[in-house]
């Protein structure tokens, strides 16, 4: 695959990301441009990253292979409207904006091969998880430049049903506020108990990233890690019983369904 052209509409935080992943897998600075109205943003990334950062979306298109819409949904029409007249036959389009169907898209932006992706923000530290779907329109060249998009920053995953795409945001897109939350509420249990904060913290933090490294190492899932360290009649067991008797897979359940509905409504409202 020769190396795509990819250019960025909008250069905030998670294309930044992206396009440190991308040159961190050797793709040249010259291959890649991107584009953003704020004139101090546009030299925060020239100098980060080496790259064109322009103030036009349409020049930075030009002649680019991939097109990556990393604006906020709520302008996506308007970038999208304004960016028509300007592209070119055979461009991709990849979005990383929830809420934005590629039937919306392509309403905008006339029929074109339309990438959705749904990221996460530990993408910004190169452990992201994203999913993404492809349309019809999409060759399989393209499909490789999307995931090796996506890949830069972490997992990337294919989805078969756009619909799904509002199950992974309700899992990995909301999901680092739910361990957040976790993290949150085990810090100030262990502070109640007599542990000084900052040492709750330190152990609660460390526990995760133990958790999670041990899981994703592990040949087994987590159900068989979870019994493996809950001994009969212990400390552990005990908590488990709390977090059951208190309907806890049931709440977890609840929750992302809740998720998963609002990301599809929010779908309906943006991309009218």
């Amino acid at each position: 695959m020769t190396t795509p052209r990819i250019a960025f509409i909008g250069a905030g935080n998670m294309a930044a990301s992206l396009i440190g992943g991308m040159l961190a897998q050797g793709l040249p600075t010259s291959a890649i441009r991107a584009s953003d109205r704020g004139a101090e943003q546009r030299e925060k990334i020239a100098r980060e990253h080496g790259i064109d950062v322009l103030a036009s979306n349409a020049e930075a298109c030009r002649e680019a292979d991939v097109i990556v819409l990393a604006v906020k949904p709520q302008v996506m029409k308007d970038v999208c409207l304004d960016l028509a007249p300007h592209l070119q036959a055979g461009q991709l389009i990849v979005s990383i904006a929830a809420g934005i169907t590629s039937a919306s898209l392509e309403n905008w932006l006339g029929p074109r091969a339309v990438v959705r992706c749904m990221p996460n923000t530990p993408s910004l530290l190169r452990l992201g998880a994203s999913g993404l779907y492809a349309n019809a329109r999409v060759s399989a060249e393209q499909r490789q430049q999307a995931e090796q998009l996506l890949s830069a920053v972490g997992l990337a995953v294919w989805l078969d049903e756009e619909k799904l795409i509002d199950a992974v945001t309700a899992v990995s897109g909301s999901g680092p506020a739910y361990f957040f939350l976790l993290i949150e509420a085990m810090t100030a249990s262990g502070e109640k108990l007599g542990l000084p904060r900052d040492v709750a913290a330190k152990l609660t933090l460390q526990t995760a990233l133990g958790a999670a490294q041990m899981a994703l190492n592990s040949d087994v899932d987590a159900a068989e890690l979870r019994r493996r360290v809950t001994s009969p009649a212990g400390t552990t067991e005990a908590a488990i019983k709390t977090f059951q008797a208190g309907g806890f897979d049931a709440l977890v359940e609840q929750a992302v369904k809740a998720a998963d509905h609002r990301s599809a409504e929010l779908a309906e409202q943006l991309g009218q």
